[in-house]
């Protein structure tokens, strides 16, 4: 079971974004929003609040079947949106251009376990095995 959770134009930029999102990335939820209560960081609070939404997002698609303290964050991604152009005055009538950058934050909870992947079935080999 997979939900996922987007946010849009939040005007912090994606660098600092990253910094959050790269401590909760592959964690148990109940972890992550206890790690991001104390984090002191601007964007910790959006991405709490987007990890929330996640979560919700999962209940309600299992009409309240799913076991939230299973779910972990299975992907989380920040991405660069638009940036709002702003312009600084400067020496002799001259202005600097100052970028006011933008991130899209897209998170998937699931309750499987990262990175664990079902091992294959071993098969014989076909061709004969020289001996040595």
């Amino acid at each position: 079971m997979e939900a996922r959770a987007n946010l849009k134009y939040l005007r912090i930029t994606p660098r600092k974004v990253r910094v959050v999102a790269d401590l909760i990335r592959g964690k148990k939820v109940g972890a992550a929003l206890a790690q991001l209560a104390y984090v002191e960081k601007r964007a910790a609070l959006p991405v709490a609040k987007l990890l929330r939404s996640a979560v919700a997002n999962a209940d309600q698609a299992s009409k309240g079947q799913l076991d939230v303290d299973q779910l972990y964050v299975k992907e989380l991604q920040v991405g660069q949106g638009p940036s709002l152009r702003r312009f600084m005055p400067r020496a002799m009538g001259r202005a600097f251009k100052v970028l006011k950058k933008t991130s899209h934050i897209s998170i998937v909870v699931g309750d499987e376990v990262p990175g664990r992947k079902k091992k294959p079935a071993k098969r014989k080999s076909s061709a004969p095995q020289a001996k040595a």
